[in-house]
């Protein structure tokens, strides 16, 4: 099921499956920022990841006594969401802890996703709560897809990534599994922007960890155009796109953990964690993404 929520600037829409964002149209010019999630390229949009962010040591979690399958990013993106409340400013979903989710994550949880408009600005907040008996640990973060270019009067060249203020961005190398080995490298040294180009994804994605700036935004050259996202509560901050040709979107992506280490632990509770929630605890952030003209 879909769901719609509109201002005079912006209309959203978002799938009950993963609570995932799957439009985003600028009332103004008729663009839609949405990545389309064609299955040749990239089959989402902007998902949502929980239990955790990437990948995990051989693709097994150990937690309460068992092992359990962890595919990379987690469930959450897969699953049902139910309906909480619906008005003309907001939409909440949330996921509850069921056998389906037992079977894969251990744990007695809500995972809640509050979507508002705010004139041009897209808030989505992630909120979760320990329903278990015991402390849970968790991994989040968000992964929207932004379309580039953004109509068909403007190439590649038009667009850049943009910094609020000049970056050397540091970033945490894991390749070529997906896992994290302790080698860092810089993205680029006093730099403002990155073009988007093939090159910028050759490798895959990049993990950036010592951002100053407030915001990064996908921007179109010349025009005031852009998707820009607050990230400065976010302690890492990914760039990806699909390697191999040229890029059809860009994700820009704020997490709140890791990728487990290679020949690590495939324990849970040693594993780079957003939070450790004790039994009715709760825990929330908000992405707040600026459509601007």
């Amino acid at each position: 099921m879909e769901y719609i929520l509109e201002n005079e600037y912006l209309k959203l829409t978002v799938a009950s499956r993963g609570a995932e964002v799957v439009s985003l149209v600028r009332k103004c010019d008729g663009v839609e920022h949405i990545w389309q999630a064609d299955p040749t390229v990239w089959g989402y949009h902007a998902p949502v990841l929980f239990p955790h962010c990437g990948k995990v040591t051989d693709g097994v979690i150990h937690a309460k006594g068992r092992d359990f399958e962890a595919k990379q990013h987690g469930f959450a993106r897969e699953m049902e969401t139910i309906l909480v409340s619906r008005t003309p400013e907001k939409l909440v979903l949330a996921l509850e802890s069921n056998p389906e989710t037992m079977a894969r994550f251990p744990y007695a949880f809500r995972l809640v996703s509050t979507f508002a408009l705010a004139g041009d600005t897209l808030c989505h907040t992630l909120t979760v709560e320990n329903n278990d008996q015991e402390e849970m640990p968790f991994g989040i973060g968000y992964h929207p897809g932004f379309t580039v270019p953004f109509d068909d009067k403007h190439t590649l060249n038009d667009y850049e990534l943009r910094f609020e203020k000049m970056e050397s961005p540091l970033c945490i190398n894991n390749l070529p599994h997906g896992l994290m080995h302790g080698n860092f490298y810089y993205l680029g040294t006093n730099i403002i922007a990155l073009p988007v180009c093939e090159a910028l994804f050759a490798n895959d994605s990049h993990c950036m960890t010592n951002l100053t700036s407030r915001t990064l935004g996908l921007y179109e050259k010349g025009t005031g155009r852009a998707v820009v996202c607050n990230i400065e509560n976010f302690p890492y901050t990914l760039l990806w796109s699909m390697p191999g040709g040229d890029p059809k979107f860009v994700c820009i992506e704020p997490w709140h953990s890791l990728p487990s280490p290679e020949r690590g632990s495939t324990e849970w509770t040693e594993k780079p964690a957003a939070a450790i929630l004790a039994p009715g605890e709760s825990w929330s952030t908000t992405l707040r993404t600026r459509f601007q003209r």
